[in-house]
Order: C-alpha cells, then sequence, then structure tokens
C-alpha cells in the first residue's frame, strides 16, 4: 500500500456554460460564497472559510475539469510523487505563481489512466479573509464526488491499489464508494458504472436534516428540476436530494455520514445491485436525468 496520507476533498473544477448564470445558482440555490474575484479564467465559490470550495471555467460544453485532494503534509505529497513517477506517470507540478494565485501550496496534477480524470494533489490552501457566513443552508462542508466510468473496476483498482483510497461500500455493478485513507467520512469518491465517462454529481453535506427539508421546499419554489429524493443511502447511512444546475449537472444535498476509525475500521460490504441498495425508503425511482452530467474533460483540452 503506498505510504502517503490525505486530510480532505478540497474543491471540484466545473465546466459552465455560463459562468454568470451558474454562478447566480451557486449562490441563491445551493448557498455558496462566491465573492472572490476570478483569477484568469476560473471563477471561485466556498462553502466554508478555504478559498474555494468549487471552481467555475466558462466553456462551450459543461463538464468535469478536476478534483483536488489536499495531502497531510508536504512529505505527504512529496512521497505520492515519487510513487506516481514510479508508475510512469509523470504528475505536473503547477507552476508557483499558479499556486500563489490560487491561494495554494505546492500543486501536482496527475491523470487517472481509467477514467482520463485529472486529480490534483495539494499541500494546503489558505483560508479565505472573511469567515464564511451561511445563508440559505448551513453547509458542513464539500462532501463528495462522484464519476462513471465504463472503466469503472479499473479505477477503482488504481485509487485503492495506487492512491491510497479505501472501500467502504458497493453497490453490486451499480457504484464503489471510496474514502482517502485516513478521512473518517463514508466517501469523497465514488465510481459509478456509467457507459461513458463523465461527471456523476457533486455532494454538498449540510449539518441538520431541516436543511434537507427547506432545501427542498426551495428548490419547488424556484422552480429547479428535483431529480432523486428525498430518501436515505443504506450504505452511508445518508438522507439525501438531488437536483440539477442550469447545465444540467447533477448536484446533491446530504445530511449524515457513517466515520471510520483509522485502526481497525469494519470491513466493506457489497450491497445488492438494485434500488433499495441506493435508497431504503424507495419513494421513487431516479428521474432519467439524474447523474447525465457533462463528461470528465481530457487535460490539455480547451475548456
Amino acid at each position: 500500500m503506498p505510504d502517503f496520507r490525505f486530510r480532505r476533498l478540497a474543491y471540484v473544477a466545473l465546466r459552465v456554460r455560463n459562468v454568470e448564470q451558474s454562478g447566480v445558482f451557486l449562490k441563491e440555490v445551493i448557498g455558496l460564497d462566491g465573492d472572490i474575484n476570478p483569477i484568469g479564467d476560473q471563477h471561485f465559490f466556498r462553502c466554508g472559510n478555504d478559498h474555494h470550495n468549487l471552481v467555475l471555467i466558462k466553456g462551450e460544453a459543461p463538464g468535469l475539469a478536476r478534483v483536488a485532494f489536499e495531502m497531510e503534509s508536504e512529505r505527504d505529497l512529496a512521497a505520492a510523487e515519487a510513487h506516481l513517477v514510479s508508475l510512469g506517470l509523470e504528475p505536473v507540478a503547477v507552476a508557483a505563481d499558479e499556486c500563489r494565485a490560487l491561494k495554494q501550496g505546492r500543486t501536482l496534477r496527475v491523470t487517472e489512466p481509467a477514467t482520463g480524470l485529472t486529480v490534483e494533489l495539494i499541500a494546503g490552501m489558505q483560508a479565505h479573509d472573511k469567515p464564511f457566513q451561511p445563508t440559505l443552508t448551513q453547509i458542513a462542508r464539500l462532501g463528495h464526488l462522484v464519476v462513471g466510468s465504463p472503466n469503472a473496476a479499473a479505477a477503482v483498482d488504481f485509487l485503492v491499489k495506487q492512491l491510497n483510497f479505501r472501500i467502504s461500500d458497493q453497490v453490486d455493478g451499480i457504484v464503489t464508494f471510496l474514502r482517502c485513507f485516513p478521512n473518517p467520512l463514508h466517501h469523497s469518491l465514488g465510481i459509478a458504472v456509467a457507459p461513458v465517462n463523465r461527471l456523476h454529481h457533486v455532494n454538498f453535506m449540510v449539518t441538520d436534516i431541516d436543511d434537507i427539508g427547506r432545501a427542498l421546499a426551495r428548490l419547488k419554489r424556484m422552480g429547479v428540476p428535483i431529480v432523486y429524493g428525498p430518501g436515505r443511502h443504506p450504505p452511508s447511512g445518508s438522507i439525501f436530494l438531488y437536483f440539477l444546475d442550469p447545465d444540467g449537472m447533477t448536484f446533491e444535498f446530504s445530511f449524515g455520514m457513517e466515520e471510520f476509525p483509522e485502526q481497525a475500521p469494519r470491513a466493506a460490504r457489497v450491497l445488492p445491485g438494485r434500488l433499495d441498495s441506493l435508497d431504503s425508503w424507495e419513494c421513487a425511482p431516479p428521474d432519467p436525468r439524474f447523474a447525465q452530467g457533462g463528461p470528465i474533460l481530457v487535460a490539455g483540452t480547451a475548456a
């Protein structure tokens, strides 16, 4: 097993057709703060005191640009870099001036070979100069990212064997939930089976079950498409609500999640590949638009 440790999921970067429209959605529907000035073509939003937790990049079609994980230390980043180099994956060091502009420590980017997903590893992120003030929703954190792929099994194998992720649970033939060790949350990354490499959804965790109820009412009032839920995920125990952004990409609010101890965690489970393994309430099946968001963007392609 590789010898490096993660702190957490740091941020997700998305390409959107209309940054202004998507920015309004993030602020007035989800409740993010977006007062940070853009750096180049990147626009920054946050759900806490970090400089950013979500990045928008303007492009002709929507998609997933990259996902970033914070390491526990510079030593862990160096160990990850050495391991990736040994695999012949050629991690790219982000230029120092860009790291400074992004308020990040030393940063590497590497392509996960099975999905084409750009994974960013960072040695810390600066806090914003103003404390985050929740507005619509009491958001606890950026929770997780799920991607879909026809090469899901290979992606899971790489993440576990080469990037030190741990499997928490699997729904047979549908999705694998992974945690970035030793972060205790049930999952910060999920790999779902899909016909093409694409974004599945981006999750924000909330602090109270009432946030889910208030969000449900707000989404209905604003005419935002709700594509799954509310319901409860049996693997993690989370109560969920999924909805679409202006580009048809899927976002999720969730409340509650199992946490794993670093030492002697329970064994991963394999749940049957059926809907009641995804929603124990079984209120309604997901809308066909659920998790049909844009592609995973290959590094180096035009935004």
